[in-house]
């Protein structure tokens, strides 16, 4: 994994981050997180879920699911035109559906998610990012979600949670915050995918983008709820 200069570690008070995420455990429970039916439909979610709701996506696979086309070979055999309307209710559905392409034809290169898997965390990481359209974040969705490899998911959420709460700026590069939670917590894919789901599941509950602090169950420790909420 890419090393970062001093200037720019993240370095949450030692606990912190633990803490954390036994209090988000503790208030919504064990999140049956992510959902898909296969590891290749989590590969075509992670695409699918860039700029859009996940109930839109849960749309599109569903589509692409009622039309034979949640499968490598399919989605390398079908033309431009026709994944694009299938992956319509995603929006985005022509860069999505190029993306997906480019996604594929990596697979498929090194023998699928099987052929991939026989590779170190970096060297994935590193080819998924090669990939047109890939970034960090959906690469790290696949590796954590697809191939249960330890690799921490950083996204907007999770920079507005550690800002909020005091722990980080928020707009570290993404590499450094993903580093600064894989240094703090031990290698461990449950806990990864289930503090990253949790973490959704507490922005849209209550750390908003116009946060409903009331009833948060972070309030307590969080400076900015503290101070939106007057307490």
């Amino acid at each position: 994994m890419r090393s970062s200069s001093k200037a720019e570690l993240f370095r949450p008070p030692a606990g912190a981050l633990q803490s954390l995420y036994e209090k988000l455990r503790a208030a919504y429970g064990e999140q049956p997180w992510w959902p898909a039916e296969s590891p290749f439909e989590v590969v075509v979610g992670a695409v699918l879920t860039q700029n859009a709701a996940w109930t839109n996506v849960e749309r599109a696979i569903a589509q692409l699911k009622s039309c034979g086309l949640l499968s490598l070979d399919a989605l390398l055999a079908v033309d431009h035109a026709t994944l694009a309307e299938t992956i319509r209710p995603s929006g985005y559905y022509n860069v999505k559906a190029k993306r997906l392409r480019n996604l594929c034809e990596h697979l498929a290169d090194h023998g699928g998610i099987e052929g991939l898997g026989g590779n170190t965390d970096s060297d994935i990481r590193e080819g998924l990012l090669a990939v047109n359209g890939i970034g960090p974040e959906t690469a790290d969705d696949i590796l954590l979600y697809a191939m249960n490899r330890p690799v921490f998911v950083i996204d907007t959420y999770t920079r507005r949670l550690l800002q909020r709460n005091g722990l980080a700026h928020g707009d570290e590069p993404y590499d450094v915050l993903r580093m600064g939670f894989e240094n703090a917590l031990s290698a461990d894919v449950f806990v990864y995918q289930q503090f990253h789901a949790l973490i959704v599941i507490h922005a849209k509950a209550s750390c908003r983008k116009s946060p409903a602090c009331e009833g948060c169950v972070l309030l307590h420790q969080c400076p900015k709820g503290q101070q939106h909420s007057g307490t």
